[in-house]
């Protein structure tokens, strides 16, 4: 089926009405629609595997810090799940510090032991294998990225890999536009169900919003408040968020480069976390 007949069979399968297409669509189909009485959002994309992974990451938060999942046809990756009320992103409060304690709180409470039939979830350990497409592709260079940023990177998860730490289910793109304010509380979005190490969550929100993190008046001050409020609440030394915050910032530059799109904003964000070892 092309992309309007399955929103209409969607339609016609739940019950939906007045179907509002959200502005600034990327990969998938999302609109506001009415079902009954019922506030929801219909979801539509192509199934392949962060898709798949993440209908079983709703399913397993059950609604309880993430939106509800109410419907899904995972084979034709689509999927219903509610509307947060009011919605807020977290991306709108100025308070940079508060906006990071919130995020670490509902952090914690997201990561849970990984399910042990782990199947439709994504591998931490194979989104990191992106530096090894790197190396293939540059025939073992790093391209247009600095060789040491990406050596840096390499060595990091090499060694938090080697650790053997205890997996959890993280939510994978944990960050202020994912963050919805919901009645008195915060749920999140889009997650992306990924298995692997817990310390590797606070990277998507280390470098959002995005495009804003390098500017404003004192960036290093910020960083340095963001990763203590991180370290204090989740209870883990700050040298190794700081370590996974650069890693990260060095997987999206990568993948940046594989969408051919600027590469050049997460490694001065990389550049940041380094001068607050």
């Amino acid at each position: 089926m092309d992309l309007p007949a399955r929103v209409a069979w969607a339609a016609e399968r739940w019950g939906l009405s007045h179907l509002r297409p959200v502005p600034e669509l990327s990969y998938n189909f999302v609109a506001f629609a009415n079902r009954g009485l019922e506030n929801v959002v219909l979801k539509v994309g192509v199934p392949h595997d962060e898709l798949l992974s993440e209908i079983a990451a709703l399913e397993f938060y059950a609604g309880q810090e993430a939106a509800r999942l109410l419907e899904s046809e995972a084979s034709e990756g689509i999927f219903l799940i509610e509307r947060l009320q009011p919605g807020t992103m977290l991306a709108t409060m100025e308070d940079d510090e508060a906006a990071t304690s919130i995020a670490a709180g509902l952090m914690h409470q997201l990561w849970r032991p990984a399910p042990e039939q782990r199947g439709q979830f994504i591998l931490l350990r194979n989104w990191f294998d992106g530096f090894n497409r790197l190396r293939l592709q540059f025939d073992g260079n790093t391209g247009p990225l600095p060789p040491e940023w990406v050596e840096r990177a390499e060595g990091i998860v090499k060694t938090f890999f080697a650790e053997r730490q205890p997996d959890v289910l993280l939510h994978g793109d944990l960050h202020h536009y994912n963050i919805l304010a919901s009645g008195q509380g915060w749920k999140v979005i889009d997650p992306k169900g990924v298995i692997g190490p817990a310390e590797y969550e606070i990277g998507p929100l280390m470098i959002n919003p995005w495009g804003r993190v390098l500017n404003g008046e004192k960036p290093h001050q910020r960083a340095a408040r963001r990763l203590a409020i991180l370290s204090e609440r989740l209870g883990v030394e700050r040298r190794r968020l700081c370590d996974w915050a650069i890693a990260h910032a060095v997987l999206s530059a990568w993948w940046s480069v594989e969408s051919n799109e600027d590469w050049r904003y997460t490694i001065r964000c990389a550049e940041l976390f380094a001068d607050l070892d």
